[in-house]
């Protein structure tokens, strides 16, 4: 029986690189929309877009290139780094198929199985917020360490690590890091104007989407540089706070809230 290898780069989560990732990236591509895309491989418009959200997160620039309405109507193409970052994870997935290949009649009637030792190599997690990005400034003492990580020209985001984690990270000035923000860590307030509280870290943004459900909502900002923050909140927070797209919004989060993860 052939062996085929399917692989997720991250967790199952919104922050996943796995096949149903690439599927979508290539059914927009082909039917020249999100909505199009998103029904083709059977999921919600607004799962295709927490999806597209996570891998511009992630890799650090859009997938997609979109337009709205208008007299050739809306519609969305792949960007370079969408047509690259399928073509790379392809050529990953038949590479994987490849060395299982190779390694399973080692591996026969000892119980492991190929599939075992690849699933341990990738990082998991559940965390909405996972961004790309590039440590900026350290500062640090004896117990703890404020690691400022540069997600794209206009936004960074700090974190409020141990000392003894830095040092097993190995975290230097210059090195990539992704940071891990779970989305119930982040508030949000309208405006341009932070409000006084004693956060590290306040972003402003856009507010590009908002998802209301019967006790909570998702609000999605825009932050810059085909970046993006989620924050969950109550349904009633969203409406007293008059929420609309398009409108300016500021995420707001403690950097004690802020994971810093490596490659």
């Amino acid at each position: 029986m052939p062996i085929n290898a399917s692989i997720t780069l991250e967790s199952d989560g919104p922050s996943s690189v796995n096949g149903d990732r690439i599927r979508l990236l290539e059914a927009v591509a082909r039917e020249g929309s999100i909505s199009a895309g998103a029904r083709a491989v059977g999921i919600t418009y607004k799962a295709a877009w927490d999806w597209l959200d996570a891998l511009a997160n992630l890799f650090g620039r859009p997938m997609l290139e979109t337009r709205t309405g208008g007299r050739s109507g809306g519609g969305a193409t792949l960007t370079p780094a969408g047509a690259r970052v399928i073509e790379a994870y392809r050529r990953m997935e038949a590479e994987m198929a490849r060395v299982v290949r190779l390694i399973e009649p080692d591996l026969a009637g000892s119980g492991i199985s190929p599939f075992n030792l690849v699933s341990g190599y990738f990082m998991r997690t559940s965390a909405r917020n996972v961004l790309r990005g590039t440590i900026q400034s350290i500062e640090a003492d004896a117990l703890t360490a404020d690691v400022a990580v540069a997600v794209s020209e206009q936004t960074t985001i700090r974190a409020l690590i141990t000392a003894a984690s830095l040092r097993d990270l190995g975290l230097v000035v210059g090195r990539e890091a992704i940071v891990l923000i779970k989305a119930p860590f982040v508030m949000i307030a309208p405006g341009t104007e932070p409000p006084a509280v004693s956060v590290a870290n306040r972003i402003a943004g856009t507010v590009s989407r908002i998802e209301l459900g019967a006790v909570n909502a998702e609000v999605v900002l825009d932050v810059g540089g085909g970046k993006s923050i989620a924050a969950s909140i109550t349904a009633r927070s969203a409406e007293a706070l008059a929420l609309a797209e398009g409108s300016p919004a500021i995420a707001l989060f403690d950097a004690a809230h802020v994971i810093i993860a490596i490659d």
